[in-house]
């Protein structure tokens, strides 16, 4: 580890965009403002989206510098506004429903120390406060994949993730015409990112608790209109699908797999004999899915790793189902996103999805 001096010490501001958020900066912020006066980091932006609740002045409160949207325009329009006017060489950005967690600007600054290193981000932590399924999934999953990813990553993750400024400001940060609506805009970002030679990495041990109550139908909307579709469409306009986290080549396989699962339900309606099939197929997507049933297992306990391991099988189906609609869209025309139907611009302004 190389001793930085205080003359060439790197400096981080944190950005947080926030809209309706006063719940989570409850939580959120009074780490950030500690780590202010501690000195090891700059200062905290917090760029209010047009909330209708108490956000701007409970973060006022507390000390935060504020901003505000010229109209409620989701959180790459907020990020946009406060990086180009942070007075860190950093550009730290930390959602309002993520908690970070101590020591983490030493690991982004000593990362940093890498001149070609452009970008990094985390993950969540693996004890989500919210306790119902659907959070306790979709948090396990996050953080199960973005564990095994690889170090020098091929995107980035804006809930906790930080860019130098000069390359954020280069490349005119996030494309908020483009991702008027909140889903990909981070992954895009990245990929601009690694396109002029930066390199973004992924830190295992930059970890943040993530604060989000998800709801099922939630999630599976979430997952189709605010990731699988966009992010295929993108994937397709750059040429080929990514060979990373969760779209990996082996996840295809897995996805693969879990059709086979779902069309083994056929096989008892055709004869009783073959009864058995849909449950050695599970079993089959058990071994297959081994390290992370392993992981669901380690952190909630058998049930709920059988309940998890079902419920990804769905989840590998409806986002297969989504590329093979952004593929057949591809070849006939491109209609209106569907991402845009679903959601309105702020309505997830304080939290990565």
């Amino acid at each position: 580890m190389t001793i930085e001096t205080d003359q060439n010490r790197q400096t981080i501001s944190v950005v947080m965009p926030a809209y309706n958020a006063v719940d989570y900066l409850k939580q959120s912020l009074p780490p950030l403002i500690a780590m202010r006066d501690r000195g090891e980091i700059e200062e905290v932006i917090v760029v209010d989206d047009h909330s209708t609740d108490e956000t701007l002045q409970f973060a006022q409160s507390l000390g935060a510098t504020m901003m505000q949207t010229p109209q409620n325009g989701g959180p790459g329009l907020a990020r946009n506004l406060a990086a180009p006017n942070a007075k860190g060489d950093i550009v730290w950005l930390v959602d309002a429903d993520v908690i970070a967690h101590e020591g983490s600007a030493d690991k982004i600054r000593e990362a940093f120390q890498d001149p070609g290193v452009v970008a990094v981000f985390g993950s969540y932590c693996d004890k989500p406060p919210a306790q119902n399924f659907a959070s306790q999934f979709k948090n396990l999953v996050h953080r199960f994949y973005h564990q095994r990813g690889r170090k020098v990553a091929s995107t980035f993750w804006a809930g906790c993730g930080a860019i130098r400024k000069e390359n954020y400001v280069e490349v005119r940060g996030f494309d908020v015409q483009r991702y008027a609506v909140p889903s990909i805009e981070d992954i895009e970002l990245g990929y601009r990112l690694r396109d002029r030679g930066g390199k973004i990495l992924l830190l295992h041990d930059l970890k943040a608790t993530h604060l989000k109550h998800w709801t099922m139908s939630g999630v599976i909307r979430t997952d189709i209109f605010c990731r699988a579709i966009p992010w295929s469409r993108l994937m397709l306009e750059r040429g080929g699908l990514t060979d990373d986290l969760n779209v990996s080549k082996i996840e295809r396989l897995r996805a693969v797999f879990a059709a086979l699962f779902f069309a083994s339900f056929l096989a008892p309606l055709i004869s009783l004999q073959f009864w058995w099939a849909p449950i050695a197929m599970f079993a089959g997507a058990i071994i297959i899915n081994a390290h992370l049933f392993s992981f669901f297992n380690q952190c909630k306990g058998p049930l709920f790793a059988l309940a998890a391991m079902a419920f990804q099988q769905v989840y590998y189906v409806y986002s297969s189902a989504a590329f093979a609609y952004c593929l057949l869209e591809s070849k006939l025309g491109k209609p209106d996103d569907p991402a845009e139907v679903e959601s309105s611009p702020g309505s997830k302004a304080s939290g990565a999805a």
